[in-house]
């Protein structure tokens, strides 16, 4: 398909929770943003779709607050395909609703292009069908919001590591020490069921992160994690929790490279939320998530010649829940659309598959005692 150039890109918003609301501000944004530099595309949020009331009134309040037109609105996103109302569509509801509004949307007579948030879907099934159905529709293109790799210190690593300044990649570890879950509607993100298990829940950026530093695909996976502090005390419908608030993982990957997370969910006192280090074999490179620092050094000039810099980067106009990535995976999108046929997304259903596929690996490997590979996995 030949690159296009619409007047107007119109989103619909379906979930309209904490992260569709912060989809929102973003959206907001990148449409004063545009309409300030006089682009030849304007970014218009038309509707929002969302089974409970005062979600829906949650987002038009917002909508209000931030100056935008009144948007249409629908309990179910079937209401809003149907409508005509959007050329592109946000899905940001609970992790088990993925797959059915994905296939509804991909399947349904008017094109509509996908930005749908992590994970694509719980289960590494669910995910295959998902992108067996969007081969089949060549006139649409699906976005996965693995966004943490546009964070400005972890994106600035991404070109060091590229650039071949750390030689050939064996090791990446990330850390991520913060604080719990949050709580969201129905409490919905307490449950495996729900959510996919924690390693997928969440960590599924890591992963992601993972293979673009280590320029491989995983082959097995091993991991240790338990529920050690969070939720205990917490009983839903006469249920508790069983997410895991913890855990050691450790991927290999089919280049020799290694990662290695360590996911701890009760790590409040923190400096950094996340912390990534990269070591090749002339050289290393580490990230700090919030502030923003990168350092580099290389194994010759030892640890006097280690460089410090911070990362910054001057598209981002909102820095949101996620320090600007969010606003900067909305740039990526946008100018997706806007090439349709001459530039994919930036960030693919397989990557959104295999970031699943890790974490999948990762919660079957603790249940089980032992290293789980992703062939299994991929195969069911």
């Amino acid at each position: 398909m030949a690159a296009t150039a619409a007047a107007e890109v119109r989103y619909g918003i379906v979930g309209v929770g904490m992260m569709g609301r912060e989809h929102l501000h973003n959206l907001a944004h990148l449409a004063g943003e545009v309409e300030r530099a006089e682009q030849l595309v304007r970014v218009r949020v038309t509707c929002l779709a969302d089974p409970h009331p005062e979600s829906l009134r949650l987002g038009l309040r917002l909508a209000d607050e931030l100056g935008l037109p009144v948007p249409q609105t629908f309990s179910g996103h079937c209401e809003l395909l149907d409508s005509g109302l959007c050329d592109a569509v946000i899905v940001s509801s609970p992790n088990m609703t993925h797959y059915q509004i994905l296939m509804d949307i991909i399947s349904h007579p008017k094109p509509h292009h996908i930005l749908v948030e992590k994970p694509l879907c719980t289960t590494v099934q669910d995910c295959q069908k998902v992108v067996e159905a969007a081969k089949q529709r060549s006139d649409i293109l699906v976005q996965v919001g693995l966004e943490y790799r546009y964070m400005p210190p972890v994106a600035k690593l991404i070109d060091i590591v590229k650039s071949g300044t750390l030689g050939q990649v064996r090791m990446v570890a990330i850390r991520e020490h913060r604080f719990p879950f949050l709580v969201k509607v129905n409490n919905w993100n307490r449950f495996n069921c729900n959510s996919g298990g924690t390693l997928v829940e969440k960590c599924c950026h890591f992963f992601d992160l993972m293979r673009l530093f280590a320029a491989a695909n995983p082959v097995r996976v091993m991991a240790s994690g338990a529920i050690d502090v969070n939720h205990k005390d917490e009983i839903y419908d006469g249920k508790v929790p069983d997410i895991i608030d913890n855990a050691y993982v450790i991927v290999e990957f089919d280049n020799g490279s290694r990662g290695m997370l360590d996911l701890c969910m009760f790590a409040e006192g923190s400096r950094n939320e996340q912390e990534i280090s990269v070591v090749g074999d002339i050289g290393k490179g580490e990230a700090f998530v919030p502030e923003s620092i990168v350092r580099v050094g290389k194994r010759a000039g030892g640890r006097d010649g280690v460089v410090t810099m911070m990362a910054e980067d001057e598209r981002i106009k909102y820095q949101g829940l996620h320090h600007g990535s969010s606003y900067l995976e909305h740039l990526n999108f946008l100018s997706a659309i806007r090439l349709q046929g001459a530039s994919g997304p930036s960030v693919s259903l397989t990557d959104g598959l295999l970031s699943v596929a890790i974490g999948v690996a990762g919660q079957l490997s603790i249940e089980k005692g032992c290293f789980v590979t992703i062939e299994e996995v991929l195969a069911g």
